[in-house]
């Protein structure tokens, strides 16, 4: 219950359904509806791919690379504390997305692969958390089972809140979504944290057994 509910809380953080309106209703304003529906739908899908070949070919990259699990815990856990910090003082994160691309988006027709798909919902940070959960999860088929209705309900609820995302800026406005924006981003700090020392302690107990 705890991995799952760790693993909820981690997911639907990182993507952040609620922040993801108003940069929605930023970058299709010039578009009706039925536009901006079927942009979202295509976003949702190709991040569902993404975080689904990593989920799978994730833990292999890592062997084949020879990097051990407690290394990318601390790496995924220092990534996701970056998330947390620009989440916490209201900045657009830049492992999720730079300037430049922000500027570049605004420019381009079809914004469902870049920048909705990569970097805003399967980023760095979603990719690192993939890989992170499905290798503490293996080989336990409950904890895998847990950590994919994680990531289908985040996408799912990244849907909902896109398509809905004038309904929730005239009833919620910019200010709660910070506010939401912002407590999630101290559970997610504390959760990064965690990871970071899990990582050094699997790290220092594997020391141990070496010696």
């Amino acid at each position: 219950m705890t991995f799952t509910i760790s693993a909820f809380v981690t997911f639907f953080t990182i993507i952040d359904p609620v922040g993801l309106a108003p940069i929605v209703l930023g970058l299709t304003s010039q578009l009706d509806n039925a536009q901006r529906n079927s942009i979202i739908t295509r976003a949702v899908l190709i991040s569902a791919v993404i975080i689904a070949f990593f989920a799978f070919v994730g833990r292999f990259l890592l062997d084949r690379l020879g990097i051990q699990l407690y290394a990318f815990n601390i790496a995924g856990g220092a990534l996701l504390f970056l998330v947390a910090v620009d989440m916490l003082f209201g900045r657009q994160s830049g492992a999720r997305e730079t300037k430049a691309e922000q500027e570049e988006a605004l420019t381009r027709e079809d914004i469902s692969v870049f920048p909705l798909a990569i970097p805003m919902i399967a980023g760095p940070g979603t990719i690192a958390t993939t890989i992170l959960y499905v290798g503490l999860a293996t080989p336990n088929p409950l904890n895998l089972l847990s950590v994919a209705a994680a990531i289908a309900s985040s996408l799912l609820a990244a849907w909902i809140v896109m398509r809905s995302s004038s309904w929730i800026i005239n009833h919620v406005g910019r200010t709660g979504i910070l506010v939401l924006s912002r407590l999630l981003g101290i559970l997610l700090a504390a959760l990064a944290v965690q990871f970071i020392f899990n990582g050094i302690s699997a790290f220092t107990h594997m020391e141990g057994l070496l010696k």
